[in-house]
């Protein structure tokens, strides 16, 4: 029988990354808090938990039981949390806040809270530093650390802060996180039904977080080739490894070079001051003359190009006839003349979330504006959806999987290898081996468990929607028990005695 070593308590457990790594060290633990019905579930059921040991809804609890370790994944909602600075009993009601109320209401000798990489974004400098001062204010030695899950034993690139915090300062002054792991778990050490032979461990020098030198690989580079490990599905970049629209469609060499054009020239500041601006039929005839307008429209007939109104001037109209949006738009002339490029960086249309195509459309609709200039520019002009259902496309050679997410993603993984010598061949290849014959195909859950950091057997819905949502919400398992351990090594659970004593506690016993 495994001894416990130290009791912890499981806030926003979600379906237990935190306990699964703390039970690894030899933690025990006491209550956990969930609200979702399928974490719940889940939870419960790998874990052999009585749904009494819930404490439910954060906001709602008013005391825990004693315990060594306070840990929490805390939901990344907004970060405009201060509260009435009233005390800890008047700042109630935000998930930071009753977060740290708990911790302040228990006195754990040390606690594990993990977010979103954005919290320490500099756009929410003001209330990270609220964050932090709360903790000071609760009589804790924090710091918090960026780390990457890769770095940690998953294959995954899946960046968090972790703030780690100690009620005395002796362990505190102890705590150290271990070095990135120099040898690390690939994308295709936990692929199924297919044995990946091109893995390598060839070190590159890189920075880590902590300013040391790593050994790491970029996920950008092939382990065995130097080439992307990832093919893009997307009209607006460019590279070896992208895949076009017009790469994959029925087109003619004439019609690749127009799309090429257009690419090459469409983010020059002569054409506007997007970061991507459609093109006239006279701004082609000026790249190259010997363009003719009928060629453009093959182009949208094909779906690869769309053509659009850029200015717009302004008829008379009835005021009564108007709605508030597009009132809002029609602010925004310029001498009677509307132009989508001043919309498209109005701050004011921005907060107010107006669809600025489908106002227009509504204006032209109803007479009020007519077009002055079309112009052309990509159908798919949406990075993240990609083309055809598919954003990326990753080898069984790379080294890691993009960032899960609980919405999941058009991310899908090869089911077979590429070799090649140059660039062109290595996309013609991949087009013709890989996409067209259907070789590719989305990650399992399995797999998504492993990527995560947790056995492949664990117990998830059988829907893909729910388990990919849970899974994508939590902790990466081994990065925690990392962080368990470094806290365990500074000895803060040293002649732990009742340790031992301690059962877990019913909601109805407190």
């Amino acid at each position: 029988m495994k001894q416990n070593k130290f009791t912890f308590i499981d806030l926003f457990s979600g379906i237990g990354g935190f306990r699964m790594a703390l039970e690894n060290i030899g933690g025990n633990c006491l209550n956990f808090s969930e609200i979702n019905k399928d974490a719940i579930n889940t939870y419960c059921t790998n874990f052999d938990e009585d749904f009494e040991y819930n404490l439910g809804d954060i906001t709602k609890i008013k005391k825990l039981p004693n315990h060594d370790l306070l840990t929490g994944g805390v939901p990344c909602q907004s970060w405009s949390i201060a509260g009435r600075n009233l005390g800890f009993d008047d700042d109630r009601g935000q998930l930071w806040n009753d977060t740290i109320y708990l911790l302040n209401q228990s006195k754990p000798k040390a606690f594990i809270f993990e977010n979103v990489k954005g919290l320490v974004d500099p756009r929410n400098k003001e209330a990270f530093s609220y964050i932090l001062n709360r903790i000071r204010e609760a009589g804790y030695f924090a710091n918090y650390y960026l780390i990457n899950s890769y770095d940690y034993s998953v294959p995954q690139n899946r960046m968090r802060v972790y703030i780690v915090g100690f009620r005395e300062k002796e362990f505190a002054e102890k705590f150290n996180i271990p070095k990135p792991l120099k040898n690390k778990i690939r994308l295709g050490n936990i692929l199924s039904n297919f044995e990946v032979k091109s893995i390598q461990n060839e070190p590159i020098v890189q920075k880590n977080l902590f300013g040391e030198n790593i050994t790491t690989r970029n996920m950008s580079l092939s382990n065995s080739n130097g080439f992307n490990d990832y093919f893009l599905f997307n009209d607006l970049r460019n590279g070896h490894s992208t895949i076009h629209s017009w790469d994959i469609l029925d087109t003619t060499e004439r019609q690749k070079n127009i799309c090429y054009l257009l690419l090459k020239n469409r983010r020059k500041s002569a054409y506007g001051n997007l970061d991507g601006n459609p093109l006239s039929y006279k701004h082609f005839k000026e790249l190259d003359n010997s363009i003719l307008e009928n060629e453009l429209e093959e182009l949208v007939t094909l779906d690869i190009l769309k053509k659009e109104g850029y200015s717009f001037s302004i008829n008379d109209f009835d005021k009564k006839n108007i709605s508030e949006d597009e009132k809002c738009i029609l602010d925004c002339s310029i001498n009677n003349f509307l132009f989508v490029e001043n919309l498209k960086t109005d701050r004011n249309l921005k907060l107010k979330k107006i669809s600025i195509s489908k106002t227009l459309k509504t204006l032209q609709e109803k007479g009020v504006i007519s077009s002055c200039e079309n112009r052309y520019d990509f159908k798919n002009t949406k990075i993240s959806t990609g083309l055809f259902g598919i954003n990326r496309i990753f080898l069984p050679t790379s080294n890691i999987f993009p960032t899960l997410v609980a919405s999941d993603t058009n991310d899908y993984i090869s089911t077979k290898e590429i070799n090649a010598k140059t660039p062109i061949e290595y996309k013609n290849i991949f087009i013709e081996e890989i996409f067209k014959r259907g070789n590719f195909r989305k990650i399992t859950k399995e797999e998504t468990c492993l990527i995560q950091g947790f056995p492949k057997d664990f117990k998830l819905p059988e829907n893909r929607a729910r388990w990919m949502k849970l899974l994508g919400n939590s902790v990466s398992v081994p990065v925690i028990e990392m962080l368990g351990k470094a806290i365990f090594e500074t000895g803060i659970f040293d002649l732990n005695e009742n340790v031992l004593e301690y059962k877990p506690v019913a909601m109805s016993s407190y």
